[in-house]
């Protein structure tokens, strides 16, 4: 766990509620003892990276800062694609037994917070008795992959044990010395099991801005590779992802291991297209969609990069 370390940066000063919320984040890897019978590909590993993040607000400013973690988390995972999600609620319920840790006051507050947050923002949300951690309720936020299982990356929790322990303080308007509350967030979640979900969300045939290769320069004759290579080097001068298949194999031969890898565009480059200096276009799934000047190309899959778009076409 990277709570410590953020815990041990907040304490190096002083500070006011003024300064509140503090956020501090950071890529740190985590371990955990996971039975080899759990074992999942990349859904569940022994040691993981992990976005993790902590806040550190005051009560005043709690559930604004819930309802940005919350917004931040839709939005990200919209852009990569993610439509459908399941929202959970855990809180401690009925049990108040030794196993949580806190005051009563600061579970109601916590546990009410969440509720205003989530239902502020109309998001339908299932409540977890007694499926808290011990050291706070906590909103998860699941995704479901391609074939409909469910998968946890963002979460949300509050955390009544870390300041106590630590004995963390700001000065309040009073001029006293307070507790800060302390938020947990995660996005991404694991890394490994976010990159997992993608994979199979798409089944590996990423859209334009995602696909580890972007576009495939495939000349039908060796006489065109001189130009198939000028037209891949002021394409990735573009900044796009390219390789070009100077193999002497047949174009179907070529066009076919494009479509196993998944690239996203495909030019066919022959003769003609060497004298007009143009490019033959075929898309991943519609196939051949016309001849073009490279420029009007590379203007288009720029396009499809910068706005992040889901579909090539």
């Amino acid at each position: 766990m990277n709570c410590p370390f953020h815990i041990g940066i907040y304490k190096a000063a002083q500070h006011s509620y003024r300064d509140l919320p503090l956020r501090y984040a950071e890529l740190g890897t985590c371990y955990r003892a996971e039975l080899s019978g759990t074992l999942h590909g990349l859904m569940r590993v022994r040691g993981f990276t992990q976005d993790d993040a902590h806040i550190f607000c005051t009560p005043e400013t709690v559930r604004g800062e819930i309802v940005d973690c919350i917004n931040f988390a839709f939005a990200l995972l919209g852009a990569f694609g993610f439509e459908k999600f399941k929202i959970e609620l855990s809180v401690r319920g009925s049990d108040t037994s030794k196993k949580y840790l806190g005051s009563d006051e600061n579970w109601k507050r916590g546990e009410a917070a969440l509720v205003e947050a989530l239902e502020g923002q109309s998001l339908p949300y299932e409540r977890m008795e007694d499926e808290a951690a011990f050291y706070g309720p906590k909103i998860d936020i699941k995704v479901e992959d391609a074939i409909g299982r469910l998968w946890q990356l963002t979460t949300v929790q509050f955390d009544f044990n870390l300041p106590e322990r630590f004995e963390l303080e700001y000065i309040g308007e009073d001029n006293k010395p307070h507790r800060p509350i302390m938020i947990h967030r995660a996005l991404f979640g694991s890394m490994e099991r976010f990159f997992g979900v993608l994979i199979e969300h798409y089944a590996g045939a990423f859209p334009m801005w995602l696909a580890p290769v972007q576009v495939a320069v495939l000349p039908i004759t060796d006489r065109v590779n001189e130009y198939a290579e000028k037209v891949a080097e002021e394409l990735r001068g573009a900044g796009l992802r390219v390789e070009s298949n100077l193999k002497s194999e047949k174009i179907g031969a070529k066009i076919r291991d494009a479509q196993m890898q998944k690239i996203p565009f495909m030019l066919v480059l022959g003769d003609r297209e060497m004298e007009q200096g143009i490019v033959a276009v075929r898309e991943r799934l519609k196939g051949d969609i016309g001849v073009m000047p490279l420029e009007e190309f590379k203007t288009m899959a720029r396009g499809l990069v910068e706005s992040r778009a889901l579909s090539n076409m």
